[in-house]
C-alpha cells in the first residue's frame, strides 16, 4: 500500500477529514459500512424511471468561446467539458471527472445505472488537454471512460489528488500528476490548484481512503477563476478556499446524493448547503451538478432540482444566482455572470 506524506489529513497510511473540514470527527469505517449495508438491505423502492431522453443539445462545444467568457457543456453527473480562451485564439479545453459509462461500478451487469445518455458523446467533444479527477469512487473515476480518452490520442495531462495514479495508470494515460491539498500546477496558461473536500474514497472493501479526494480551483492569465468542487459534504473547507485563494467566479457544487440524510451529510451536499458553500466561496455564479444521472441514494430524481431553486428564492437571491444546465447544454458564460453571493 502506498505511503502518503505525512500531513494533517493522513495517519501515514490512510486519509481523513482533518478537524479544520469536519470539526465533529470521523465515523469508524467499520460502523458507517455496517450503517451502508442496513440501508441497502432496506432501501425504499425507486421512483426514478428507467429511462429519460435528454433534450435537444444546445450550443456548440467544437466553436471556439468567446473573448471574457468560459465555455461550459453540461455532459451529466459531475462532468463537464470547459473551454478557456487564449490570447493566440485557440482554446484550452479540461474535462471533469468524465463518465460515459452506462454503470459506476466496478462490474458492468450491476451497480447504479445511467437513467439518461450522456447530454454529449465523447466522439463530439474536442480535442481534451486536461482531465480533471476528483477521486476514486466509480461515479467520479471511470476507468472505461478514461481509456477511452487515452484511445483517441489526446495525451492528456490528468491531474488528481493524491495516491489516485495507481488506479489508472493501465488506461493508457501517460501523464498523471497527482497534488496534495493546497499544491498546485501551472500548464497550458492556467493555474490549478487541488482544494480539500469533505468526503473520502474507495475502489474495494479493502481500500478505504487510502487516496486522497478534492476539488480543483482554475485561474486563468488574466485571474478568472473557476471552481470544480469534486464530490463534497458540507464544511469549514468552503470559508478556508476563498480564504487562500480568493473567491472564484464561477463555482460547480454537487447538489444531489443525500438523502437518507444520516448516512449522507458527512459525505454529499444537500441543494441549501450548496447554496451556502456559495456564498462562503464569494462566488458570483454557481451551477449545481451530481444529480439526475445515476440513482445513487433515495431523493426523487428532480428533487434537488427544485429545492435549489426554491432555495436561491428564499434567500431573495436574483434567480441566476445558482441553477443548473440541462443535459447536453453548452454555452459562454461571463465571467462577471451577475449574482449576489
Amino acid at each position: 500500500m502506498p505511503q502518503p506524506p505525512a500531513s494533517d489529513h493522513t495517519d501515514g497510511t490512510r486519509f481523513f477529514n482533518p478537524p479544520a473540514i469536519c470539526p465533529e470527527g470521523t465515523q469508524p469505517a467499520r460502523l458507517r459500512r455496517l450503517a451502508i449495508l442496513k440501508w441497502q438491505w432496506n432501501r425504499p423502492k425507486s421512483d426514478w424511471p428507467a429511462w429519460i431522453e435528454n433534450p435537444t443539445p444546445t450550443g456548440d462545444p467544437q466553436a471556439l468561446p468567446a473573448p471574457d467568457t468560459v465555455q461550459l457543456t453540461f455532459i451529466g453527473h459531475s462532468t463537464f467539458l470547459i473551454r478557456l480562451p487564449r490570447p493566440d485564439g485557440t482554446a484550452l479545453t479540461i474535462l471533469t471527472d468524465p463518465i460515459f459509462s452506462q454503470r459506476c461500478s466496478p462490474l458492468p451487469f450491476i451497480g447504479p445505472k445511467r437513467v439518461r445518455a450522456p447530454g454529449r458523446r465523447l466522439a463530439d467533444l474536442p480535442r481534451i488537454d486536461i482531465v480533471l479527477v476528483s477521486h476514486a469512487h466509480y461515479d467520479h473515476m471511470d476507468l472505461p471512460s478514461l481509456r477511452a480518452i487515452a484511445r483517441r490520442g489526446d495525451n492528456p495531462l490528468v491531474v488528481t489528488p493524491l495516491a489516485n495514479a495507481r488506479f489508472m495508470r493501465r488506461t493508457g494515460l501517460r501523464r498523471i500528476m497527482e497534488l496534495d491539498w493546497w499544491q498546485a500546477v501551472a500548464t497550458g496558461g492556467i493555474h490549478i490548484t487541488c482544494t480539500p473536500a469533505r468526503h473520502g474514497a474507495a475502489r474495494t472493501p479493502f481500500d478505504h481512503n487510502t487516496s486522497l479526494w478534492g476539488g480543483f480551483m482554475l485561474q486563468d492569465e488574466a485571474g478568472h477563476q473557476l471552481f470544480f468542487a469534486g464530490d463534497t459534504a458540507d464544511g469549514r473547507h468552503w470559508r478556508l478556499i476563498r480564504q487562500r485563494l480568493g473567491a472564484p467566479d464561477i463555482a460547480l457544487l454537487p447538489i444531489g446524493a443525500y438523502e437518507p440524510r444520516a448516512l449522507m451529510e458527512r459525505v454529499h451536499t444537500t441543494p441549501e448547503e450548496a447554496l451556502s458553500g456559495l456564498r462562503q466561496l464569494g462566488a458570483r455564479h454557481g451551477i449545481g451538478m451530481h444529480f439526475g444521472t445515476f440513482r445513487l441514494t433515495d431523493e426523487p430524481m428532480d428533487e434537488p432540482v427544485t429545492r435549489l431553486a426554491k432555495a436561491v428564492r428564499d434567500a431573495g437571491m436574483p434567480p441566476d444566482t445558482m441553477g443548473i444546465m440541462a443535459h447536453g447544454a453548452c454555452r459562454d458564460i461571463a465571467w462577471d455572470q451577475p449574482g449576489d453571493a
